[in-house]
């Protein structure tokens, strides 16, 4: 491990830290289906990430990457074990801007331009329009795509669509960052410009981030690299395993 604002929980899962923990996952397991045809996507994780920390989740398609983000996000429900957010006072359902998601694929709705996507979330949290629009604008200018602002979803590529999914979650302001393939649809100088853009916003905010990606160039610029395989989570330090069933 190249920091101490992550850590895979190997002895005891349910120890204090002395920094608490923005989430923790206690022998997390996720299945979708049942009987012979289930799939399971996650497998016996227990991980938690500390205020500040910088984690790149790297490991081949299928391994469970996007699950594992979507369990500390909230998005889905565990299996078995458990998902906590000890810092932020409970979990983040019904509390937008906490733990900001960059999904993998499409996210924007069709119906709103690039400026009312990126506000959404803000007026949802109860952020007045007027705040929420500039707000919008703030996060669309640093990361170089004001000129998208009046564009509708259907006129952008895929790699517009992405950099705007990126601005909607700076525009939350989260504590925790959870970027899945921000960069998968982007051209290395695109890609390294969202990056350096998710690395400055968590500093400035005081956010943890976590950045799923394929490319050890992007993997390299974070404090840590947390490995899938098979659904377990494995560190450069540490093995999170089990005996799969």
């Amino acid at each position: 491990m190249t920091s101490h604002t992550a850590q895979v929980l190997s002895e005891d899962p349910g120890a204090s830290t002395a920094d608490p923990a923005l989430v923790r996952c206690v022998e997390v397991a996720r299945t979708f289906g049942t009987g012979p045809t289930a799939l399971v996507a996650v497998y016996g994780v227990s991980c938690e990430v500390m205020p500040g920390a910088r984690i790149a989740l790297v490991g081949p398609s299928g391994s469970g990457k996007s699950t594992l983000l979507h369990l500390m996000a909230g998005l889905e429900s565990p299996t078995s074990g458990t998902v906590e957010w000890p810092a932020l006072g409970g979990g983040p359902q019904g509390r937008p801007g906490t733990v900001g998601v960059v999904f993998q694929g499409p996210s924007l709705l069709p119906a709103l331009d690039v400026t009312e996507n990126v506000a959404l979330p803000l007026l949802f949290s109860g952020v007045p329009g007027a705040t929420a629009t500039e707000r919008a604008a703030q996060a669309l200018h640093r990361l170089r795509i004001d000129d998208l602002a009046p564009k509708l979803p259907e006129e952008l590529s895929g790699g517009q669509a992405q950099r705007v999914a990126v601005a909607r979650v700076l525009a939350s302001r989260p504590t925790l960052i959870l970027a899945d393939e921000p960069t998968g649809q982007l051209d290395h100088e695109a890609g390294d410009r969202v990056i350096s853009v998710l690395l400055e916003a968590a500093a400035e905010l005081g956010a943890a981030l976590i950045v799923s990606t394929h490319d050890p160039v992007v993997a390299a610029r974070l404090d840590d690299q947390w490995t899938m395989r098979d659904g377990s989570l494995v560190t450069a330090s540490t093995s999170q395993s089990g005996n799969r069933p």
